[in-house]
């Protein structure tokens, strides 16, 4: 069967084969979440068995949209933003929509390039940010542009969020820890560089040495270090606290790629995990899964899917809903044990 132009005489069609509306064939060819799952595949099938190709360029004048939503990333390099974004990439497809990324490129990065000329030229429906640090200026043109926006990871001040409670996530692995004995336990966090939210790091930090001092633990200062969230920050953190002279006997990080570091400075040193030395993550990175990392995980990828399709819903005239916090779960492995002779 030759193919229909993406049209109106082609959404017409469809909605004959299906017994559908317009309006109904029209949202389920865009994916929109107010139409049931098996609408959309009814309506995609039939599209398919009738060679309909949408246009996009028809849509964008017919509804003023650009049908395309820019994602603002720090870096491009790191697991929790590649997993996140490769969520809003399906469900944005899954909708019809384009991505549009802004790579920031870390501290040194052109942000003027992406907040000050091309988020305003228009080319965007709506914006995702993951984790970033804005400045005034920066809120001040994101305001102007009036987009729909959402922020993947990390509180930001009058922004929709999607992440973690980060307390309760530290929470959740001190009292693994603790349940184990462990009364000496460092902590393995610090500030990224890459310009990663704030919030998270420091909502982390605190949700620790709350919950410790809340199980009677003291925290001395010399065992809270600064890995910048990276595998060669935690062989430098964890290498720094095995060589101290009073050595802890459990290390959480703040992030799997640092506990994976940890865990290779423990076996440079000669250290048996979990029998001499318990570590732990958080995040649920898929190495941590290899190497049999204890973690508190999360999932970016169900992360970024829950931005996208909140953000697609407010460029599509829904009111704005709170989203709760994501969910994140105790995965017990093999690197955390009892307390050595306890």
């Amino acid at each position: 069967m030759t193919g229909l132009p993406g049209g109106a005489a082609g959404i017409q069609q469809i909605a004959t084969a299906t017994g559908l509306s317009k309006s109904t064939v029209s949202r389920a060819l865009r994916g929109m979440p107010s139409v049931a799952d098996t609408t959309v595949d009814q309506v995609r099938r039939v599209a398919d068995e009738l060679g309909y190709v949408p246009s996009s360029a028809a849509a964008g004048l017919a509804t003023g949209r650009q049908r395309a939503v820019g994602v603002v990333l720090p870096v491009i390099d790191r697991w929790f933003f590649v997993k996140a974004l490769g969520g809003v990439d399906a469900e944005l497809k899954r909708a019809g929509y384009d991505l549009v990324l802004y790579n920031l490129g870390g501290p040194g990065g052109d942000r003027d390039r992406a907040f000050r000329r091309s988020m305003l030229r228009h080319r965007v429906d709506g914006l995702v940010l993951m984790s970033l640090v804005l400045d005034a200026t920066e809120r001040a043109e994101l305001e102007l542009a009036r987009h729909p926006m959402i922020v993947i990871g990390g509180l930001a001040p009058g922004l929709r969020n999607v992440g973690v409670d980060d307390r309760a996530v530290t929470r959740t692995a001190v009292g693994h820890l603790c349940a184990l004995g462990h009364r000496a336990v460092a902590y393995v966090g610090g500030q990224d560089e890459a310009g990663m939210n704030v919030a998270v790091p420091h909502l982390r930090r605190d949700g620790f040495v709350d919950a410790m001092r809340a199980a009677g633990r003291v925290v001395p200062a010399h065992r809270l270090l600064d890995g910048g969230f990276s595998f060669p920050g935690g062989v430098a953190a964890g290498s720094a606290l095995l060589d101290a002279p009073e050595r802890p006997t459990a290390v959480l990080c703040a992030s799997d790629e640092m506990a994976l570091g940890v865990l290779l400075a423990a076996h440079r040193a000669g250290l048996s995990v979990p029998e001499d030395l318990s570590v732990m993550g958080i995040d649920g990175h898929e190495y941590g899964r290899t190497v049999g990392l204890t973690t508190v995980a999360q999932d970016p990828e169900a992360q970024g899917r829950t931005a996208a399709r909140a953000v697609l819903a407010e460029v599509e005239g829904a009111a704005t809903r709170s989203i709760a916090a994501a969910p994140a779960a105790l995965v017990v492995r093999a690197t955390t044990g009892r307390v050595p002779g306890g």
